[in-house]
């Protein structure tokens, strides 16, 4: 795979963080006497003027590279003031004298036009039309004609939605861009990123979320309407009390969220929701590309994945493309976290400082400064568990082979495929099958035990044994491991069901159980969680996903189950990077509802985001388990 060079990465330097050089970042004092600030309305090629606010080194003593953000989020503070926060890695940059640019995209806070979401690249423009691409393409361009001190070289990085415009801004091609990090990037939101997951809709992410952010802006203002706020504060409760769908959109938003509205009016995975997907466009990049993300981010782990998947499929091998995936909830690695731990699961370092100083920040200082360089592998990816990074030349590793999991009997978890029936043994009872009855008048939270205020970070790796209480949570599990189990990929569930009713929600959960008694039998990596009595039989969550099962065939023709009948349901879970330890078990749980975190399904074959409260009904579902139609994961394992 590709090999290139890129500055000061020491593979010796990536562990223990202890010893190593570290660079501070700047304060907003710093800024303050170093740099100065401007504000400038910047003409498209449509005659928009976008705001833009530039933070100029005083310094003139060598030309400055260009480092830039566009947002929907604001470029506050507007006028004179300077920032306050400065996150880390803007901070890191201001330190380096970079030239450093917030903008308002389009119809935005301060910025001129009309918003649109995930607003669609046009790969065929005509004269004066505009797309994201375009808007970064006329900034730079007036950058380099009205700023001085530049050295020529622009980069472009953000987080989360200025992860999408990152990525748009490297589908610009503009000859200065040099250096893009699309950092957990919105790139599908039908598929995987923020508002559904295989195309169930993530009802608590998208309404909380769309409530504010939606709320139209008649005119540039440098104010956030937070819009509706719910008083009852415990969420299952608020949640599951508004009924339907449809009742989001006439109880509490009334007809003014145009993106809400355009949610609920496509249900399936039409051309709408396919001219928002930015893997489609991301063939013949010019700039060097960084994509970073976090294995426990609730938003956009499958944008961070999959993008970098997606533009090594569509580029060619002397294409500058690397992705870097830390232990991270959504932007830890940006300032919010120095990465040593979240919630109870802990990683044994400040995880998000070494990423910056050793990874981004090289990333930058090569592509916009030429600076010298030392190679670096294409995936530079943490493994939890054992705590440790890892590189590869590939990825998934070269070394990593797939390997089936079955289900079996009794809750067991196996490698070996399960026993098949005895002569004249009828496919039926305990040895065929596990069934549980999903009630949506009772879905199963997302997290527990305690009243749920709104959705949390941390039940990325919380903690399951509430659901396995459950009795409409199935719960299988290997035997105790006496050698680690490293995933380092993909994992897919593969799953043989039948339903009482026409459609159904799959939700399959990996999990790391911990020992009984971490602090007497901990080994290697496990040390960190001596002394720590809370992880003692700990369930801590990997991965868990959704699929909405009437998409198992199709997601842009879903189809009915029949009632009773032997399915195939098969889903993609985000990669998965991390090493169960001897002494633990792989456990994994079943359901069908995930709430408030995922909307209920009525399990009826209907299009959910109109049904009314007489298509919700209670469904059986059975789990098969016998040879010949056993359940299973695919697992790609690195031994």
């Amino acid at each position: 795979m590709k090999q290139i060079i890129l500055l000061a990465f020491c593979i010796a330097a990536l562990w223990p963080m202890s010893g190593l050089a570290q660079l501070v970042p700047a304060d907003s004092a710093y800024i303050a006497t170093h740099y100065e600030k401007w504000e400038r309305m910047v003409p498209m090629r449509d005659g928009v003027k976008l705001f833009t606010s530039i933070y100029l080194p005083k310094s003139r003593t060598e030309a400055h590279p260009i480092l830039m953000t566009r947002t929907p989020y604001s470029c506050a503070p507007y006028g004179s003031e300077f920032r306050k926060i400065w996150n880390t890695n803007h901070g890191l940059y201001a330190m380096k004298d970079y030239i450093i640019v917030f903008q308002d995209v389009r119809g935005r806070y301060m910025s001129e036009g009309e918003f649109v979401d995930v607003r669609p690249y046009r790969p065929a423009k005509t004269a004066g039309q505009t797309d994201e691409a375009t808007d970064t393409y006329d900034t730079i361009d007036w950058l380099l004609a009205n700023l001085p001190g530049h050295n020529g070289h622009v980069g472009v990085f953000g987080i989360s939605y200025p992860g999408f415009y990152s990525t748009m801004a490297a589908l610009s091609g503009h000859p200065a861009l040099k250096a893009v990090s699309p950092q957990a990037p919105v790139t599908d939101w039908f598929m995987g990123d923020d508002f559904h997951h295989n195309g169930a809709f993530m009802l608590m992410d998208a309404f909380e979320f769309y409530k504010g952010f939606g709320v139209p802006r008649p005119q540039p203002t440098t104010r956030y309407n937070a819009g509706y706020q719910r008083t009852e504060k415990d969420a299952y409760k608020f949640y599951l009390q508004q009924g339907p769908l449809k009742n989001f959109g006439t109880r509490l938003l009334g007809d003014s969220i145009a993106f809400w509205n355009d949610l609920m009016n496509h249900p399936v995975y039409d051309d709408w929701w396919q001219q928002r997907n930015a893997r489609n466009h991301v063939a013949g990049l010019k700039p060097a590309m960084l994509v970073v993300g976090g294995t426990f981010d609730a938003e956009d782990c499958f944008g961070a994945w999959n993008l970098y998947k997606a533009i090594e499929e569509k580029n060619d091998a002397t294409h500058f493309n690397k992705v870097v995936m830390g232990p991270w909830f959504h932007g830890a690695w940006g300032g919010r976290s120095n990465g040593e731990q979240l919630g109870d699961a802990r990683f044994g370092s400040p995880t998000s400082y070494w990423y910056q100083q050793h990874v981004e920040y090289p990333f930058f200082e090569h592509f916009l400064r030429q600076q010298p360089a030392k190679s670096i592998s294409e995936a530079t990816v943490f493994f939890t568990g054992e705590n440790n990074w890892k590189q590869f030349d590939q990825w998934p590793a070269a070394g990593a082979i797939e390997k089936q999991l079955y289900f079996q009997p009794g809750g067991k978890l196996s490698f070996r495929r399960p026993a098949p029936l005895k002569p004249n043994q009828k496919p039926d009872g305990s040895r065929s099958f596990t069934s549980y009855v999903s009630n949506p008048a009772k879905p199963v939270p997302h997290e527990g035990p305690d009243t749920i205020v709104s959705r949390t970070r941390e039940y990325m790796t919380g903690d399951q044994r509430f659901a396995g209480k459950r009795r409409d949570v199935l719960s299988f599990r290997t035997d105790v491991l006496s050698s680690p189990l490293t995933l380092a990929g993909p994992v897919y569930a593969d799953l043989m069901i039948s339903t009482t009713s026409t459609d159904v929600d799959l939700v399959v959960k990996i999990i790391d159980e911990f020992p009984a008694r971490v602090s007497s039998s901990a080994k290697g990596a496990d040390t960190v969680y001596q002394g720590l009595p809370m992880m003692n039989g700990y369930q801590m969550l990997v991965r868990g996903e959704v699929m909405r099962g009437k998409f198992r065939n199709s997601f842009e023709t879903p189809e009915p189950f029949v009632p009773n009948k032997m399915t195939r349901v098969r889903f993609y879970l985000p990669d998965v990077a991390h090493t169960f330890l001897p002494g633990h078990r792989l456990l994994v749980q079943v359901q069908s509802s995930w709430f408030p975190l995922v909307d209920r399904n009525p399990q009826t074959f209907t299009d959910i985001y109109k049904a009314s409260e007489a298509d919700f009904v209670p469904a059986t579902i059975r789990l098969f388990h016998t040879d010949g139609v056993a359940s299973k994961l695919q697992l790609t394992v690195l031994e």
